[in-house]
Parts: structure tokens; sequence; C-alpha cells
């Protein structure tokens, strides 16, 4: 058996996790076309590279199949439930960082707080006869966050792309979105509530709790994990 390490498979993304591996000595490399999902580790034996999709990680980690992982802490924390049981944070790595926010029209000029919007949620569902509809990716991490807040009388519809667009496509009243800048919602006429995120997300390395490593990669993961700090 060897480690497996699973990291994003393209973009600047894995650039980020290649040069962060790299400052600690431990080198990843794709190999073949940008087509084939293969690479390399080189620095350290006993290690195997595994190029997945960020969001296909946490699953990965979760199921056990990979013993150390790189995504967002977005990811993990919607995708897993009672993330804590199954994973563990290794490490931040410092880029990849976004907040997910709550944002809703600029137009909503008594809107501010998760408070104006409870109540304008109330008054939309009495005026149209429905639920306020807050599009998202992120059903869980958002639902919860409402709950915990005392926000009711919306719903949540599902938005996998240009979540920023369905306020003015008239699909959807708000939007809860990752964003780095605040530049797209603001382009498209959105302003972000002002009680602070619902969570601050960053590129971060994972070790899977679901994973029962022999002597062996036990000691091969002590290692890495040494020199990666």
């Amino acid at each position: 058996m060897t480690i497996k390490l699973g990291v994003p498979s393209k973009g600047r993304l894995m650039d980020k996790t290649f040069d962060w591996f790299q400052s600690r000595g431990v080198t990843l490399s794709r190999t073949g076309s940008n087509r084939e999902y293969a690479g390399a580790v080189a620095g350290i034996d006993g290690v195997d590279l595994v190029l997945l999709s960020a969001g296909e990680i946490p699953r990965e980690l979760m199921a056990g199949r990979i013993h150390l992982g790189v995504t967002g802490t977005d990811l993990v924390r919607e995708k897993l439930g009672r993330w804590e049981q199954q994973v563990e944070e290794v490490a931040p790595m410092g880029f990849g960082k976004a907040d997910l926010i709550i944002a809703v029209p600029s137009c909503w000029v008594d809107v501010n707080t998760l408070d104006d919007l409870d109540a304008a949620a109330a008054a939309f569902r009495e005026h149209h006869g429905y639920r306020m509809r807050i599009a998202t990716k992120y059903h869980r991490l958002v639902r919860e966050y409402l709950r915990d807040n005392g926000v009711a009388d919306y719903q949540l519809v599902d938005s996998q792309g240009a979540t920023e667009g369905t306020v003015k496509n008239l699909t959807a009243e708000a939007v809860a979105d990752i964003t780095s800048t605040g530049e797209t919602l603001w382009a498209n006429h959105l302003k972000i509530l002002l009680d602070g995120p619902i969570l601050r997300s960053q590129a971060t390395l994972w070790r899977s709790r679901m994973t029962e490593p022999n002597d062996a990669d036990r000691a091969t993961q002590s290692q890495l994990l040494n020199m990666l700090g």
C-alpha cells in the first residue's frame, strides 16, 4: 500500500497546490496530457498523487479512498455532515481564500442585516403567496446559518453556476455564494449583508479519519506531514 494524496486536477488551485508542496521539498507533477489525470510525487517515497476535482476530494476523504487531500473549507463543510468526525484539518494553505456570503438587491434599501432579511421574507410571502427564493449551491451551510439566526419564510433554489445572475434573471430574490472580491456581486447590483460571512474559506490540507493505514503507511504519512510542517 501507499499513501494516496488527492489534489485539484486543474487550474489555479492545482498550480498553487503544486507550488505550496514544492516550497516544502515535495514535488508534485502532472504526467501525460492535460486530459489525463495521472501524476507523480518526488521528494518522498510511498506517496501516490491522485488528481481529482476539488468537489470530489471531500467524498474521497470520507470514503477513505485517499489518505490526504487538498480542497476548500467550504466544500468539506458543505459536502460532509459531521465533518469533524470524518476528516481532520492539517494545514490552512493560505490561498484560494473566499467568503460564503448572503447578498440581496442593492435597491432593497431597508435590508442590510439578517433581521432585515427575516422581516423582508415574511412580507414577501404575505404579498406574493410564496417564500422568498435564495439561490445557492451551499444548501447545508446556508440552511444551518439561517436557522441559527432565526430567518424563516425562505426557500433555497439550486444554482450550480452564475449564481449572481439569478436575481437579474428573476429566478431568485437573493443569493448565497462564495466571493473573493465582491466585484461580480456589485456588477449584478447586489449587496452583501452586514452581519459577516457565513464561512471564511481557503484551500486546506485535510487528513481522512476513515482510513486504517498499516505501520509502513503510517510512518510515510508521518514523514510527509513533518516535511510539510
